[in-house]
């Protein structure tokens, strides 16, 4: 049996705000479509409960 691979994603607070609320969006209209939702709760769960992790971004600028 294989293992699934994770994947780690680098977001900020703003993408995580704007991912969050895309994904309560699109949860609001399976409810309304009389859908499933537990895909998108799953991922609600997910992101919700990642652990976040400070650090600091260099960023290099070769326009010189």
């Amino acid at each position: 049996r294989r293992m699934k691979p994770n994947y780690y994603l680098t977001i900020d607070t703003a993408e995580r705000r704007l991912i969050i609320g895309g994904l309560n969006n699109l949860q609001s209209r399976f409810i309304a479509a009389g859908q499933f939702t537990d895909v998108v709760d799953e991922l609600l769960l997910k992101l919700v409960n990642a652990k976040v992790e400070k650090f600091r971004a260099f960023i290099q600028d070769d326009r010189r």
